[in-house]
């Protein structure tokens, strides 16, 4: 049975509570099968492509872009994901083969896979230059990680729940989440009342487990509030990568290297990280991308 990937966006409270929940079960999925990844791989970037694609779908203008980056001392290495505001979203991680034994509840290791390291959150909002922020590592388990780049980088109070089920062939049972943000004039009853009502909140994966939609989600966390979906957005896994793009990343690794590939005298093939789309560049293409490089 296919599931459409979407995102709701919704108000509580009166407008002093702002959420987004989402399914994302098939862009997960794809993912998986494009980079073939372990399950505690599958995971980890499941959950931060759900992140990525509810922080994209927050931004503003057509051609805003969000890359969230962690980069830890755990096996996995790191992890990229980049999302517009389209909610397209793409990523990688640095070692889609790691294997680690289940953590002390039974549960795949995100955390012990990421390890200790730094959350990145680049904004480009089309400015000159773009706006970073970055935070340490809480957990690795990543959600724990978002709340508190929320709180640090852009002092708004969050819940973070993503959630990644598995199934027994490595497939992906289920995928989503949901950001619960408190608006800047949130009244301190609503605020602990929330607070209060979030630590009652059952594990973001036994709900998704039930079958939960995005609406029926923030229906649950916020019942007390009165909650309002305002909005509806499709998800989807998206790379926009081109022989052109490519040529460009060619080109920047300067005319010293370029020659050095153009005297061996053989095609490069260049493989897209996001997509693992190969470009093939034969010696030819190398000469005439020695005119654009530096």
């Amino acid at each position: 049975m296919e599931y459409q990937d979407y995102i709701v966006r919704g108000t509580a409270a009166d407008g002093q509570v702002r959420a987004f929940a989402a399914t994302t079960r098939n862009l997960v999925e794809e993912a998986r099968k494009m980079h073939n990844t372990s399950p505690v791989a599958s995971a980890a970037l499941g959950r931060l492509l759900t992140a990525g694609a509810m922080m994209g779908s927050m931004m503003k203008g057509e051609k805003d872009l969000i890359t969230l980056q962690i980069r830890g001392d755990g096996p996995i290495g790191g992890l990229v994901v980049t999302a517009d505001s389209k909610a397209r979203v793409k990523g990688y991680v640095h070692n889609p083969n790691v294997m680690l034994p289940p953590s002390a509840e039974g549960k795949l290791d995100v955390g012990g896979a990421v390890g200790h390291g730094m959350l990145q959150v680049i904004r480009d909002v089309g400015l000159k230059e773009p706006y970073v922020g970055q935070v340490d590592l809480i957990s690795g388990e990543i959600a724990e990680d978002i709340t508190c780049y929320f709180a640090v980088s852009e002092q708004v109070p969050s819940a973070v729940a993503l959630g990644v089920l598995m199934n027994k062939d490595n497939t992906v049972r289920q995928a989503g989440g949901f950001i619960i943000q408190l608006m800047p004039f949130a009244e301190e009853a609503v605020i602990s009342r929330l607070e209060q009502k979030l630590t009652e909140v059952t594990h973001i994966s036994s709900l998704l487990d039930e079958g939960m939609t995005p609406e029926e989600l923030i229906e649950y966390v916020l019942a007390d509030f009165e909650p309002k979906i305002l909005e509806k957005v499709s998800a989807e896994y998206y790379c926009n990568c081109s022989k052109e793009r490519v040529e460009k990343a060619v080109a920047s690794v300067g005319k010293k290297d370029l020659q050095e590939m153009i005297e061996e005298g053989k095609p490069i093939e260049v493989n897209c990280h996001f997509c693992d789309k190969k470009y093939e560049f034969t010696v030819e293409d190398l000469k005439n991308l020695m005119k654009y490089s530096k």
